[in-house]
């Protein structure tokens, strides 16, 4: 598979440019106070979908021949990426199917559906999701949109990290959830190239997470998907993986684990302390990282706020202080 580098990540915004947001980055007063240090948030929450997601997605299906865009699209998806491919679709006005597993958050499949997508629910895991998906390519001939492991994808993600350096020119420390790889290896990748002292830090849950384990064992691993609030992190990243483990491994300075409680207190604190910020689990990693004390910034800090495509009833029960299970 192609390689991501920084030519890659530039095209992808020249690509993309009006087709998503450049999103807003601003300071956290809050977080600046704990930390001692400035903390910026990279509010990826005010994409049209409600995630990063839309990026990767969007860039993809703009970089398909003509050919491939008519035999339709198919993905899998733990929610977000799945949204983002059936609001791509929607605008080109090609078909899409999202594969999912019965894990993603009913909230999400609805999502999914409104925009018009055919919906396939398959299995407990994002594999059993994805073999469906290579059933329908090889059946019906559609067309994958890979959730990360896939350079096109990857570079979407990473013009975040070119928007980063451009409004933080002095930045030291970037915070990233950490599933598939395809956010925190696209962000690594452009970083590294424009600010090669500035440090990439994957964050993600200690319930299933794939890519941690895979980091530390050297290679791709099989991960049991578990729930969790963090509910956009799970899924494997596959045995064959051929792009975002190498990336990860390859420019991620550390990888920061959290627990359950954790989350939900980096999310009660975007909701209490952020201006009313609504954050999903996987979008409240990295503040729930500084939170916590597991990473300590040494110089200006920002936060990849992934998304905020959370249950409204789990919300006011997380703000509201329930614990999680």
């Amino acid at each position: 598979m192609p390689a991501c580098d920084l030519a890659r990540v530039e095209s992808a915004a020249a690509r993309i440019a009006g087709h998503v947001l450049r999103t807003p980055l601003v300071a956290s007063a809050a977080l600046t106070r704990c930390c001692g240090l400035p903390v910026h948030l990279k509010l990826e929450t005010r994409q049209p979908t409600g995630a990063f997601k839309l990026r990767g997605a969007m860039n993809a299906l703009l970089a398909l021949d003509e050919d491939a865009r008519r035999r339709g699209l198919v993905t899998a998806s733990t929610g977000n990426h799945g949204r983002a491919v059936a609001h791509a679709a929607r605008a080109a006005g090609v078909r899409a199917v999202v594969c999912m597993s019965a894990l993603v958050p009913a909230h999400k499949v609805d999502a999914v559906r409104a925009l018009g997508t055919e919906v396939r629910i398959v299995g407990r895991s994002q594999d059993d999701a994805q073999a469906e998906v290579e059933r329908l390519v090889a059946e019906q001939g559609l067309t994958p949109i890979p959730p990360f492991d896939h350079p096109d994808v990857v570079a979407g993600q990473g013009t975040i990290g070119l928007e980063l350096i451009d409004d933080l020119p002095e930045l030291d420390l970037v915070l990233v959830p950490l599933s598939g790889g395809g956010l925190a290896g696209g962000i690594a990748v452009a970083v590294r190239a424009l600010r090669p002292c500035a440090r990439v830090v994957g964050v993600s849950m200690e319930r299933g997470a794939a890519m941690a384990a895979a980091i530390a064992a050297g290679q791709p691993v099989d991960v049991a998907e578990q729930e969790t609030l963090a509910d956009s992190l799970g899924g494997g990243i596959g045995l064959n993986n051929q792009l975002t483990f190498r990336l990860c491994h390859a420019l991620l300075d550390g990888v920061v684990l959290l627990t359950e409680n954790e989350i939900a207190a980096g999310i009660r604190h975007a909701a209490r302390e952020e201006h009313g910020e609504v954050v999903e689990g996987a979008g409240a990693v990295g503040i729930a990282a500084l939170l916590c004390g597991k990473i300590r910034p040494m110089g200006p800090t920002a936060v990849v706020v992934s998304g905020g495509n959370i249950d409204a009833a789990l919300h006011r029960r997380i703000v509201a202080g329930d614990a999680p299970s």
